[in-house]
C-alpha cells in the first residue's frame, strides 16, 4: 500500500540516505548528473526509467517490498501503471481480461486482497 503523502523523490532519497550512498554516487552509478537525480528526489523531474529503477533497486539493495514500493510511488507520480508490469499486462491477454473484469464488477479491495492470497497460496 502506497502512503498517499509519500513521492517518488521522497522515497528514493530516503533509501539512498538509509544506504549511506551520496547523491553523487548514486548519480555516477547511474550514469545520469548529480543535478538531474537531484531534480528527480525533489520531484522536479519524472521519476527514473524502467531501466534506471531496476539499476537503483539493484545499487541500493532494496527487497522486493522496497522495490514495489519504489516502482509503485514511480508510476503513481507519472500517473501510469508502475512501469514494472506494462510489458507483463500487454504479453498476456488473459491479465488483460482479469483486469477489466474486475473493473467492470467493480471488484473491492477484499476482493482482490482474496484473489492475491489465492495465487500467493498455490505458489507455495
Amino acid at each position: 500500500m502506497v502512503n498517499d503523502n509519500l513521492t517518488f523523490g521522497g522515497y528514493l532519497a530516503q533509501k539512498r540516505e538509509e544506504r549511506d550512498i551520496t547523491l553523487r554516487e548514486l548519480a555516477r552509478q547511474l550514469g545520469i548528473s548529480a543535478p538531474f537525480l537531484s531534480d528527480v528526489e525533489k520531484n522536479r523531474r519524472a521519476p527514473l526509467t524502467a531501466d534506471r529503477l531496476e539499476k537503483t533497486a539493484s545499487i541500493l539493495q532494496l527487497s522486493d517490498e522496497e522495490k514495489t514500493q519504489m516502482y509503485n510511488l514511480a508510476g503513481k507520480q507519472r500517473n501510469t501503471v508502475p512501469p514494472d508490469l506494462p510489458e507483463y499486462i500487454m504479453e498476456r491477454d488473459y491479465v488483460s481480461a482479469a483486469l477489466r473484469t474486475a473493473r467492470d464488477l467493480d471488484a473491492g479491495e477484499e476482493e482482490w486482497q482474496r484473489f492475491i492470497e489465492d495465487l500467493k497460496r498455490r505458489k507455495g
